[in-house]
C-alpha cells in the first residue's frame, strides 16, 4: 500500500543520496522538496567509539548542508560494527568478502543516528539495532559478493537486500538497520514542523 503524499507548508531537504532513506521517507507519506547529499570527511577519529562517530557523521553533514530558516533539514549515517571496529561501505569484492566474514557466525550492532535542522535549531536521534548472521559458506559468501548487493552499504550487506538470507535474528528498530528509524525520525520531522502520515 503506497500513502498519498503529505502536503507540508515548509520544505524538507534530504541531505542524503541513499535510494533506500528516500524509499523509508515514502512510507511517511514524505517526498522531500530537495535532495542534496553533503560533501564531508567520513573518515573516524583516533580512539572515537562508534556511536559517538555515527552521530558526529550526522550532525557534520546537516552543517555541512545551508538552508533557509524556515525549511527542514533531515540528514542520517548508519555504520555496521563489530565491538569498537566499525566496517563502513566496502571499496572492492575483496573488502565485502573480509565484512562478511567477520560478520559470519555472530552478532553485530548497526547504528543509525538522525539529524533534523530547522530555524537554527538541531534535533538529534540515535537508534542501536543487534543483527545476528548465520555461519555463512565460502559458496554463499562467493555467490553474494559476485551479485554486487555490497555495493554501497554499511558492512557490505543491506538487510532488505540479498543478504536478507544470512539474517538469523534481529533486535531493535528494522527500518534503522536499513538507513531510517521511521518511528523516531516521523518525531523528530513532526517538531520541525513537517506533517506525517496526514
Amino acid at each position: 500500500m503506497i500513502l498519498n503524499q503529505v502536503k507540508n507548508t515548509k520544505k524538507l531537504i534530504l541531505g542524503s543520496s541513499s535510494p533506500r532513506r528516500l524509499e523509508l521517507l515514502s512510507q511517511l507519506g514524505i517526498k522531500p522538496d530537495s535532495i542534496r547529499p553533503p560533501n564531508i570527511n567520513e573518515e573516524t577519529k583516533k580512539l572515537e567509539l562508534p556511536k559517538d562517530y555515527c552521530m558526529r557523521m550526522a550532525k557534520e553533514k546537516a552543517d555541512a548542508i545551508v538552508v533557509k530558516s524556515d525549511d527542514v533539514l533531515l540528514t542520517a549515517d548508519t555504520i555496521v560494527c563489530v565491538g569498537r571496529r566499525i566496517l563502513g561501505k566496502p571499496s572492492d569484492e575483496d573488502q565485502a568478502r573480509e565484512f562478511l566474514k567477520v560478520l559470519s557466525g555472530r552478532r553485530h550492532k548497526v547504528i543509525t543516528s538522525v539529524a533534523v535542522k530547522y530555524q537554527g535549531k538541531l534535533l538529534e536521534r540515535c537508534v542501536i539495532s543487534t543483527v545476528k548472521m548465520k555461519n555463512i559458506s565460502n559458496i554463499e559468501l562467493d555467490a553474494y559478493v559476485s551479485l554486487g548487493d555490497w555495493k554501497g552499504k554499511a558492512g557490505g550487506y543491506g538487510l532488505q537486500g540479498y543478504a536478507a538470507v544470512f539474517v538469523t535474528w534481529i533486535q531493535g528498530s528494522f527500518s534503522s538497520i536499513i538507513g531510517l528509524p521511521l518511528a523516531e525520525t516521523s518525531a523528530l520531522l513532526s517538531v520541525a514542523g513537517i506533517r506525517v502520515l496526514k
